[in-house]
Order: structure tokens, then sequence, then C-alpha cells
């Protein structure tokens, strides 16, 4: 058998007898003695010893005959102690049902002592350990697995969907946590459109890693959108974004965000930063990075503090990118240079100019080409929305 095949022969196997018979004791000490397998035998008389210290045995040999205990109890309480080691039941009784029902029970075998040998009752322990620890390998990965499908319904749900309804607008987004295994971090991003025609739209970022920035992102989010929809004036929205985020986060944390709103006519925007670097705006012949004039301190910084706007104009066909630090805090070559957001805004101008890539094939390009740059993985968080207005006959 496969599991027989990977056993190194010089590995000693723990072996814990639990029986109160000196004779059937001594047969079973015999019966290893015969084979070329190593075998450290320990014994005990009653299930109660064998209970109350840890079991550190390779496999338990279990009798269901013992003075404390009778029947497949004895199994089940040992299962309950000691649920990674392998169990055989070593008994007298020739009956078939029972031998099913110890091995529904969790043995992973069941031998009658005047049936067995050295050879087979060797060989019987051997394959019962290694039946444990493939069933303690399979039960792992079903958990890992049911986890992992948990996580992902969990962390989907609390990812936005951005609400927009103007034709002449196409929202792309790109989110890359840092955190292995996971699909949320401390990045967050939304869009919304507001019966006025007005396109409200925000990425933040908040400082660290783990599940409780990941946390305090969400909430700061779904803060954002509640206010935003609640019709709350641009320069309220922050501040009692901030408010949310002093009462939420747990430890002293902060948060960078910026956030803009465009014009139901789509000829300007306005924005406001909280201590995150300006959105890139790309025009049909070329692009730059919007000033950096209105840039005020991080929320959970300064209480009180308010933030200025910037007046913006846009010409039509015009494309907004905003973006948070992960994607360029990466390394250029084997340097200590960062990449930096000047050469990222390099970077999207080359790939929309001279590759002709837009939309979603434009971000997951721009993230590849830094972590080629990065000559590797981006360690941090990645939050990319890239927002295209498409012109029609009335400019929307």
């Amino acid at each position: 058998m496969t599991a027989d095949s990977s056993w190194d022969p010089s590995t000693r196997l723990r072996v814990l007898l639990i029986e109160d018979d000196d004779g059937d004791a001594l047969l079973v000490d015999e019966m290893l003695a015969d084979t070329s397998v190593p075998v450290a035998l320990e014994r005990v008389e009653t299930l109660t010893a064998a209970l109350a210290t840890p079991l550190t045995a390779d496999c338990v040999l279990l009798d269901l005959q013992l003075p404390d205990t009778m029947g497949l109890g004895g199994l089940t309480r040992l299962a309950q102690h000691a649920p990674g080691v392998a169990v055989v039941v070593l008994t007298g009784q020739h009956d078939q049902a029972t031998g099913v029902a110890a091995v529904a029970a969790g043995a992973q075998d069941y031998l009658v002592k005047d049936q067995v040998d050295g050879p087979l009752l060797v060989k019987a322990l051997r394959f019962a350990r290694e039946r444990k620890r493939a069933e303690q390998v399979e039960q792992q990965f079903l958990q890992q697995q049911l986890l992992a499908r948990e996580n992902a319904r969990l962390e989907r749900g609390l990812l936005p969907s951005p609400l927009l309804h103007d034709p002449h607008l196409a929202l792309a987004s790109r989110y890359r946590p840092g955190r292995n295994g996971s699909l949320l971090g401390g990045d967050f991003y939304d869009a919304i459109e507001l019966d006025d025609g007005s396109l409200h739209m925000m990425i933040g970022d908040v400082c660290g890693h783990g599940p409780d920035e990941a946390a305090l992102g969400v909430a700061l989010r779904i803060a954002w959108r509640s206010l935003v929809m609640a019709g709350l004036p641009m320069a309220d929205v922050l501040s009692m974004v901030e408010r949310v985020l002093v009462h939420e986060r747990i430890e002293p944390l902060f948060a960078t965000v910026c956030m803009v709103v465009v014009a139901p006519d789509r000829r300007s925007l306005r924005l406001s930063l909280a201590g995150h670097l300006p959105p890139l705006l790309l025009t049909p012949g070329d692009g730059h990075l919007l000033s950096g004039r209105c840039l005020g301190v991080p929320l959970g910084v300064v209480e009180g503090t308010k933030w200025e706007a910037l007046e913006v104009p846009l010409e039509p066909g015009w494309s907004l990118l905003l973006y948070t630090d992960g994607v360029f805090e990466g390394r250029v070559g084997a340097g200590s240079e960062r990449l930096g957001h000047e050469r990222m805004a390099d970077l999207v101008l080359d790939i929309r100019h001279h590759d002709g890539l837009g939309g979603r094939a434009l971000l997951d390009e721009l993230i590849a080409r830094a972590e080629r740059l990065n000559s590797g993985p981006l360690d941090d968080d990645v939050a990319l929305a890239l927002l295209d207005h498409i012109p029609g006959e009335n400019g929307r």
C-alpha cells in the first residue's frame, strides 16, 4: 500500500497498550519483539491512567473490556482526549458487528486477540498510523476549503458595488490585498452617482496591515457611502468619516482619502485630499497628475480639521485614475529606490498611448509592470479605480 511504502524502517513506532490482563499484555510484547520493526511499547492497565496525561504515542492498542470502561465508550473517550492519535482495537470479542461499530466510532482497525500474530499486528499499527495521518490531512484540507469559502463570501460581500447609471461613464477597478490568502485589505474605494447626476468617487488607505485595518477600511467606506447618499455637503462628508474612524479604530490608526465629485455635465470636478496623493487625469492626447494644492492632513491625525476642495475643469473623453500607494511603493530593480507616483503616472501614459490599453486591461498591465520593476509581488495593499468618460451628443 502507498501508506506503507513511505515507512522508514529506522523510525521507532511508539505504541501505548491499554490492557489490564497481564497475560495478554505479555503476549502483545512477545509478538512485537518477534518482528524486525523497532517498537517502543508502553502499557497502562486502565483508561483513566491513559487519559491522565497527554498522549504522545503514534498508535494506541485498546482493549474494550477494562476495569473502568466497557465497550465502545472507552474508544469514544480516547478519541475525544487524543483526536490525533491512531487507535487499533485489540479485543477478545469475536463479533463482526462490534468491529464495524468500532471503526465507525473512530478506530483505524479492529483485531481479535487469538487471530493475530506479530507481523499482522505491526502491519495493523503502521497502517493505522498512516490512515490517521491521511484522515487529518483530509480534514484540515476540508476545513481550509470551508474557511476559504466563508471568507470569500464575507469579503466579496464587503467589497463595493459602485452605483453608476450614466451610460457615458465606465468604471474599472482592481483590488489586491497585501495579506496572503485574503480578498480584503486596508485599502478601500467606492463610487456613487446621485439623482442629480453628480458622480461621487473616493479611494482611501488605512495605515498598517491586517484584519483590524481591513475592518476599519470597510467601516469608513460604508460610512462614506451612507453620508453621500444622505446628501451631506462634500466638505462635511470627510469630517463625518473622520468621526467614524476615531470611534471605530482599536488602535490609533489613521487613513488617507482622496474624494472626487464630478459635475452632472461631466465638465468639471471638485477634489479633496486628506493626506492622499492626487489622481491622474488622462485626456485623449496626454495626461498629468492633478495639483496637490488642496492636500490636507490624513483622517484621524488632527480632529476637527477641514479640507479644502480644488476645482478642476474637464475636457470630453477624460479618464481619472485613483490609486493607493501600494502600486508605487515597490522597489525599482535591485536598488532601494521606490517607483514613486510620478513614474507610475508615466507607466500609465505609456500603457495607454503606446500599448493602446484602457479599462481593466490598463490596470492589470500597470500592476504587472510594477511587479516586474519590483522583481516580485507587491507587498502592500493595492487599490485602483479608473473612471472613463465616453462623450455623447449632449456631452454625457
